[in-house]
């Protein structure tokens, strides 16, 4: 039978993949290969350290941070958004917490409805994307959408749900979200390359994403100048492995706390698996995974505790991870 890591060459080959894919096992590095360009228009490679933006995988990293801030005293999970919010976006119902926002069962307007978009790469933000460099600035984009159905009664993933969550733990700890997820997330997790980068600034080793297989057509007008708690962070495929040593070791947040955010909190049938708290989980198995799609980005990274494998699959076009994930996922049983 062909190796896993000759079965991606082929199926990077075949996809024009381009971005990281990196396997580990018990702790142990199988393979990391990149492919493909960080910047098609000047021919510079993607290497295994390029930065990648990770869309909405940033939602890990946003429910760890408001985790964190719960175990300080700071939030409780049961705290109410109108708790913080005052006169703030009135539309969201006043008996919505923390944990429902947490686990997509607040019932809260959304102002990215994924369902109705159609094509991720024909999207585009309400608001021009460069108003939108800090967490406060989103109250217009959060604004205007009626509730969808009562605060606790179901599941429905919600993104202006997150990005709600980034402004309370804003307003709780008086501190900047992305600085939050600095220091209460990434630090703890020795994340050294990982960081919410602004798109007009990208560094050199940040790779552009593109809205095509081929073509020199960005991202750049599609997404918020910089990210925030629904998705934006940039990483590597070594800082996502260290993450899943450092969650499942408790140099984050509490192994009690963890235990809670990976426990099923909902099914999600449409979608085949289930939904803890900022977490994707296998429908049947202990599977876990951070997740990401949006217009020139698409990203997975798994870890299965009974198997001790680790996989980060992390592409800068908008459908570049999709097969490889696939291939992963039927190779590893995962």
């Amino acid at each position: 039978m062909q190796s896993v890591p000759d079965a991606v060459d082929g199926a990077a080959e075949r996809t024009g993949f381009s971005g990281v894919v990196r396997l580990d096992r018990s702790g142990e590095t199988e393979f990391s290969t990149a492919y493909g360009y960080a910047d098609r228009a000047h021919g510079v490679l993607n290497t295994v350290e390029t930065l990648f933006a990770t869309a909405s995988g940033s939602k890990g990293l946003t429910a760890l941070a408001v985790m964190s801030l719960v175990e300080r005293g700071t939030l409780e999970l049961g705290t109410t958004a109108r708790s913080l919010l005052g006169k703030d976006l009135p539309l969201i119902a006043d008996n919505v917490t923390i944990e429902q926002l947490l686990a997509h069962r607040s019932g809260i307007g959304d102002y990215l409805d994924e369902d109705a978009v159609g094509d991720i790469s024909d999207y585009v933000m309400p608001v021009s994307v460069h108003e939108l460099p800090t967490t406060e600035l989103f109250l217009p984009v959060l604004d205007g959408h009626e509730t969808a159905f009562p605060a606790g009664e179901r599941f429905a993933y919600n993104n202006g749900g997150y990005v709600v969550l980034a402004l309370l733990a804003e307003r709780a700890s008086g501190v900047d979200f992305q600085q939050l997820v600095r220091t209460l997330v990434c630090e703890p997790a020795g994340m050294v390359d990982t960081a919410f980068l602004r798109s007009d600034e990208l560094p050199g080793r940040a790779a552009l994403g593109y809205l095509s297989v081929d073509g020199l057509r960005t991202n750049v007008f599609h997404l918020p100048v910089l990210g925030s708690g629904d998705g934006g962070i940039y990483s590597t495929a070594a800082d996502l492995s260290a993450f899943w040593d450092s969650l499942f070791a408790g140099r984050i947040a509490s192994p009690e706390r963890v235990a809670e955010m990976v426990r099923p909190h909902s099914n999600w049938p449409k979608e085949s698996k289930r939904y803890g708290l900022g977490f994707h989980l296998h429908a049947t198995g202990d599977g876990v995974w951070l997740e990401g799609y949006d217009a020139g980005v698409s990203f997975a990274s798994l870890h299965q505790p009974c198997s001790s494998i680790t996989y980060t699959v992390i592409s800068n076009w908008s459908d570049g991870a999709w097969p490889i994930i696939r291939l992963l996922n039927d190779r590893l049983g995962t």
